[in-house]
């Protein structure tokens, strides 16, 4: 065959063969469209007498407590809810890239302060680890530089140290602690804290976690920031107003907010994080190879509207 000939043989061979090199690639799939197919038996329904409604002038944030890290502190925090304890206090502090905190600001004055309910206990333990053994702990692959294995444990973001036989949840972007003074026995639930910005994981141990925000971080993390050092709002106009916490087993049903998370040990939560962990589409052209604890997002459904979006 002449050069020429060879030649435009060649133009017209190599289109062929990039079209079925193309078509051999594997096709991959967004964590999106991965989370979307995901079957109904890897969505969970947060437990009602373990979740909390938080109401503003804004809307509802909604928590789900973690009994398995804190049961003492949830417990308490649960009696606190049923005697109506945050119902008219106030959000009084939002400090930026940090947290913001809730509950009663004359709460070290005893002359000023709001009794606590019935039952509520005035004295806890320090919740800052659990034992390991016997409890699920689904380990992500990642180097993580605040523990020797992160993960998640009960659908929670957690960390694990296998030497010491210790679990602990981590201080994730909505991660909802327990505030206390210096002696690390100093909290009972009555102080609360929200993670509204870059995950402070240097508090990991330090203080007690007690759940997580599941809806409503928009309200919280809008809250207009308060004065240095910390936050604190001195002047009260500039607190946000609680109207009310409850738990949502305390709430008629018809009024409950209908939310599924997806499992965190179902296959559709792993593939979705894999994807996320090695993105490629046509923006990410580099996979990282790496997903940090604190960037692996917990899915959530209405399945109320996607029942309603049938036919």
């Amino acid at each position: 065959m002449r050069p020429a000939l060879l030649a435009l043989a060649l133009c017209f061979a190599l289109p062929l063969t990039l079209a079925a090199q193309e078509s051999e690639k594997p096709k991959t799939r967004s964590a999106k469209e991965i989370i979307d197919a995901a079957p109904a038996s890897a969505w969970r329904t947060p437990d009602p007498a373990n979740t909390l409604y938080m109401e503003l002038e804004g809307g509802r944030v909604v928590i789900e407590l973690a009994p398995g890290f804190a049961p003492e502190h949830v417990a308490n925090i649960k009696t606190m809810a049923k005697g109506g304890f945050w119902d008219g206090l106030n959000i009084y502090r939002s400090q930026d890239n940090f947290v913001v905190q809730f509950g009663d600001p004359d709460g070290d004055d005893e002359t000023k302060r709001k009794a606590f309910p019935a039952g509520t206990k005035e004295k806890l333990p320090a919740e800052f680890t659990r034992n390991a053994d016997g409890v699920a702990f689904h380990r992500l692959p990642d180097v993580d530089g605040w523990a020797p294995e992160v993960g998640f444990a009960d659908g929670f973001p957690a960390a694990r140290d296998p030497k010491s036989g210790k679990l602990w949840m981590t201080h994730c972007y909505g991660m909802l602690g327990a505030g206390r003074g210096n002696p690390p026995d100093s909290s009972i639930g009555a102080e609360l804290y929200v993670v509204i910005g870059q995950a402070p994981r240097a508090l990991d141990r330090q203080l007690t976690a007690v759940g997580r925000v599941i809806k409503g971080m928009d309200l919280l993390s809008a809250v207009p920031r308060g004065p240095e050092p910390m936050g604190f709002f001195e002047d009260p106009g500039k607190r946000v107003p609680i109207k009310a916490i409850r738990l949502a087993s305390d709430v008629p049903e018809a009024e409950r907010t209908s939310i599924q998370l997806l499992r965190t040990d179902s296959a559709a939560f792993q593939e979705a994080t894999e994807a996320r962990r090695n993105r490629v589409d046509d923006f990410y052209s580099i996979p990282a190879g790496h997903i940090d604890l604190c960037l692996v997002p917990l899915p959530t459904r209405d399945p109320g509207a996607k029942a309603a979006a049938k036919p």
